[in-house]
């Protein structure tokens, strides 16, 4: 398949948080020196959605709150092919499963044999949209991010177990989330970073949602169903 690179591709990102009321650390890797996007600089899990996401079922869905809130300022709803494709690219690059037991209903396809061997199912339940942003025009590659915040507990199996990775991201690792940022990051991972540690003890999926949306005209930060004043005139 023939990429568009000048095309803004819908992606989801992983932000997996483990003993977050006493210790918290959040999961990273660094991209490659090669890649074309983000060379060398250490981010969440995730990636862009496959046009096959849409096509895979779930074992349970994400809160209707968050689900609502994806389908704000979006043409199209694909709250449930952006679940999908942030629960496989967490698979892929981190080896890690955000499933529950069960048999799939047929041939699992290609990318999830992993989870039909394991007789896991994908889930969606422990998935909280947090953050979205779309890359700045000029970039090699342009992405329309959602990031999702998920709890380590709900994780199945040994959380430091990167086996099953592939070689997409390396040195993946637990971060003291005080330390993240001595990193090298992408600038929206450090601000993404800074809702994270907001929301670090708040186990409820949020009402309103940052959205750093950048266009050819202008860079805006707004607020998906923000509280607006005028709304009170």
């Amino acid at each position: 398949m023939t990429i568009d690179k000048t095309a803004i591709r819908n992606a989801a990102t992983v932000i997996v948080l483990r003993n977050r009321m006493s210790d918290p650390h959040v999961l990273m890797g660094q991209r490659g020196a090669k890649a074309a996007f983000m060379p060398n600089k250490f981010v969440f899990p995730g990636g862009a959605v496959d046009v096959a996401d849409a096509d895979v079922s779930l074992a349970s869905f994400m809160p209707d709150i968050c689900a609502d809130r994806l389908r704000e300022d979006s043409e199209t709803d694909i709250g449930h092919a952006l679940a999908v494709a942030a629960i496989r690219e967490l698979w892929e690059e981190t080896g890690l499963i955000l499933g529950t037991p069960g048999d799939w209903p047929g041939d699992a396809p290609e990318d999830w044999q992993g989870f039909a061997t394991q007789r896991m199912l994908p889930s969606a339940s422990a998935l909280q949209f947090v953050f979205r942003a779309i890359t700045p025009p000029g970039r090699p590659r342009r992405f329309d991010a959602r990031f999702f915040l998920i709890d380590a507990e709900h994780i199945v199996g040994d959380l430091d177990d990167f086996s099953a990775a592939s070689d997409e991201l390396s040195h993946l690792q637990w971060v003291p989330l005080p330390k993240a940022r001595d990193f090298d990051l992408p600038f929206i991972t450090e601000v993404v970073l800074a809702e994270v540690e907001a929301r670090t003890h708040d186990l409820t999926a949020p009402a309103s949602v940052p959205f750093f949306r950048n266009d050819e005209e202008a860079s805006l930060f707004i607020r998906l169903r923000g509280y607006d004043p005028r709304s009170d005139e």
